[in-house]
């Protein structure tokens, strides 16, 4: 059943990957991710099949990991028994609540480690949400892409947003062989859905001299996001709300021209004031 799972978790992905696409693309890409769909679809059993298409009805996201013992998709405490099956997995769990799909995420697999917010502090609102000042970084050193990557996870390391930036990068650079996630020239948005264990990380850099992502585009503004999977369907609207704002030509004159980590972030704060809520 291990081997069903794992199908099921890349058929998430490139489901999500294609919802993207419709949102974000220029359609290109359609029907060669419909045919990778189609050929995942086929590798599903007869049992599991139906339990997929009938999940599939009701939300694209048909999977949840258990995290912290809950299923990462609408917090529901998983029984003892049951979270041994599911890491196990011999036979498929779904979640009592919400009737997704579990699984258990490997040790290695990086994780959300950023702390909540206190009840007596201020609630943060638009891009504040999802970054921080400390998570920007004005001059990328990088010159390639998986530099570039490496770079900021690191940065989410360091200042304890996640746990193992190694493991996102290499599951960031997977998710780039599936479907690149430049936006034409100056912009990419790489990420990796299902980081659990918090919410939603954004990190951003910038590189002056451009970086080559492949098929001519040189990127100038990489924005890193760690997504739980139960955002997943939040995080089209915030790609939507950044494009948005960097659509503008004098947000990008304004993002190059900022001399410090500082400057960048209120450039940022003040570009998606209106797009990102």
């Amino acid at each position: 059943m291990k081997s069903q799972i794992n199908v099921l978790r890349q058929l998430q992905e490139l489901v999500l990957t294609r919802d993207e696409h419709h949102q974000t693309g220029d359609g290109s890409h359609l029907d060669s991710l419909n045919d990778a769909i189609a050929e995942l679809q086929e590798k599903l059993n007869g049992q599991v099949s139906g339990i997929y298409a009938r999940l599939y009805k009701k939300s694209h996201i048909v999977m949840a990991a258990m995290s912290n013992n809950c299923c990462s998709a609408c917090g529901m405490q998983v029984p003892i028994a049951q979270g041994q099956q599911v890491k196990l997995g011999q036979h498929l769990v779904t979640c009592s609540s919400c009737g997704r799909i579990l699984f258990a995420t490997e040790a290695d697999e990086a994780r959300n480690v950023a702390e909540k917010p206190s009840a007596g502090d201020d609630p943060k609102t638009g891009i504040s949400r999802f970054s921080a000042e400390e998570l920007m970084v004005c001059d990328l050193k990088a010159t390639d892409k998986i530099g570039a990557i490496a770079e900021l996870a690191t940065l989410m390391e360091k200042n304890n947003f996640i746990a193992n930036a190694d493991s996102l990068v290499e599951a960031a650079m997977d998710r780039e062989g599936v479907l690149s996630t430049a936006m034409g020239d100056d912009f990419a948005f790489p990420h990796v859905r299902g980081v659990e264990g918090g919410g939603l990380t954004l990190a951003i850099g910038v590189s002056h001299q451009g970086i080559d992502w492949g098929n001519g585009e040189m990127v100038h503004v990489v924005c890193l996001s760690a997504i739980p999977v139960a955002v997943s369907a939040f995080y089209l609207r915030l790609m939507s709300g950044l494009l948005q704002a960097f659509s503008k030509k004098d947000t990008l004159v304004s993002i190059l021209n900022a001399t410090d980590n500082a400057a960048l972030w209120k450039t940022i704060v003040k570009a998606t004031r209106h797009t990102v809520k």
